[in-house]
This record gives structure tokens, sequence and C-alpha cells, in this order.
């Protein structure tokens, strides 16, 4: 499984590959950032953070791309400028027909580290172990990639498992898959339409 990571953001946009294979531990194929100059018009910073994506699924060819979850903030810029960079990820990736999964940034924390209410310093910590690096990438948006990226590794599993659960049960439930209703009184041989019962004989009268 590879999976790239995205820290949305306009100026700062993290960007980590990490791939899985079962019964290895976890490698680090890329990490960076894709920055934009904060004085630059909106929509050319979109259209850079674009292409910089864009160049890592070129590079990279993963399977699935792992994004966070976009949370209100006090600062409604930021906030806006963290959405917007987020649905340019999804978009590249919904146009390879590449999976997208959104995590919040607690699931992220409790996966990394075990506590959801983890520092930043933390993640980087666990991301340095995990990944068998020799220092935190740096900036954090590079290591919050990462981390993005080992959380769904570790989740994606679970959530499948889930899913096919719930297919099941859906298929299991759905029309025409009941046994076709019984006719009251019929016996396990099907009454032809129209047929009548042969009279039946009383004893001790006679025609």
């Amino acid at each position: 499984m590879r999976v790239l990571g995205v820290d949305p953001g306009l100026t700062r946009c993290g960007v980590g590959v990490v791939e899985w294979v079962a019964g290895r531990p976890l490698t680090m194929l890329g990490v960076g950032v894709v920055r934009t100059p904060a004085d630059a018009e909106l929509g050319d910073r979109l259209v850079a953070v674009e292409q910089g994506i864009e160049a890592w699924l070129d590079e990279y060819s993963p399977g699935y791309v792992a994004v966070e979850r976009v949370f209100a903030q006090h600062n409604v810029r930021t906030v806006m400028g963290t959405a917007q960079a987020s649905a340019i990820a999804m978009l590249c990736a919904a146009r390879r027909g590449i999976p997208v999964a959104l995590h919040t940034p607690s699931e992220v924390k409790a996966a990394v580290t075990g506590s959801g209410r983890a520092e930043k310093a933390q993640v980087g910590a666990m991301v340095t172990r995990l990944l068998r690096l020799d220092a935190p990438p740096k900036p954090a948006d590079a290591a919050d990639a990462l981390a993005l990226a080992i959380c769904h590794i570790w989740r994606a599993p679970a959530q499948n498992r889930l899913q096919q659960a719930v297919a099941a049960h859906r298929t299991s439930g759905a029309p025409g898959t009941s046994a076709a209703p019984r006719t009251p009184g019929a016996s396990g041989t099907p009454r032809t339409p129209g047929a009548s019962r042969a009279p039946r004989t009383l004893k001790g009268r006679t025609a």
C-alpha cells in the first residue's frame, strides 16, 4: 500500500509518501512542502498547489491519498485557505481515480502516538521513529503529511472490513433476496390454480 499524505495549506502544503508491505516496516519514499507566495493572487496560489500535488502524483503514483479533514477555526482566513488547498488535493486525486480518505487531526495523533491530544513535537518524534529517520522532517507540515499517510495505512484495513460488513448487511436485506412467501395452508407441493380438492367420503352415510 502506497499513500500520499497531504497536510493542506496555501502557504505551505505538506506532502509525504509512505509505503507499507505486509510483514515489513513502514518506508518513507518522499517528503516535502508545496509552497506559494503569500502576496500572490489567490487563483495563482491555487494553481501552484495543484501543479505541486500533480508533480507528486506523477512521481510516486500512490494508490491512496490521505488528506487532513478541515475544521472550523477562529481565523476564518486561515481555515478558508486550508479548505481550498484540501479541495485541490481531492480534485487532483479524483481526476486520476485515486481513492481519497479524510482523517481528523485527533485521529492522526491517536494513530501515530496513541493519544488524540498529542503535541506536534510528539507526532514528529513518533513519525521519525516509525519511519526510522535520522531526524524529524521539517517543517512540521511535512511531518504531519507523513503522519496522515501512516494513519491511513493503519486504519484502512479496519475501514475496509467495516465497509464490507455494511455492504453485506445491505445485500442480505435487499428486496428480492428473501424467501418467497408461503401460501397459507399450502403444502410442500404447489397447488395448481383452479384445481379443487377431491370430495371427502363420510362414513356411515350413503350417497
